[in-house]
């Protein structure tokens, strides 16, 4: 369960941080609310977890998957750069999650 509630948590800090671009610097309310709702819901999904799990491990975990995943939604839906490097820094990021999971396993 506790790696569940890891996943959701970074799952929301996507949705988040993808909310708060489109909030234009928390001039739109709904991107807003979205934004920090699922900021704190997130918060509150990686603090449980933390009960279980070490904070090393979770925490990289958590901005991995957060990282990999905005990184991700930037290529796939805002334009950005699919560059070969871009493209290595994720699969990096996969490798050190499924690594960190492993050990922890």
């Amino acid at each position: 369960m506790p790696w569940i509630m890891l996943v959701g948590a970074g799952l929301l800090e996507i949705v988040w941080a993808l909310a708060l671009k489109e909030a234009g610097g928390l001039t739109r309310l709904w991107p807003s609310v979205v934004g920090v709702v699922s900021a704190v819901t997130s918060f509150v999904l990686l603090a449980a977890a933390l009960r279980s799990l070490p904070v090393g491990t979770a925490y990289a975990v958590w901005v991995g998957i957060g990282a990999f995943g905005v990184a991700l939604a930037g290529i796939l839906a805002l334009g950005e750069s699919a560059s070969p490097p871009r493209l290595l820094g994720l699969a990096l990021i996969v490798c050190g999650v499924i690594c960190l999971r492993l050990v922890d396993a």
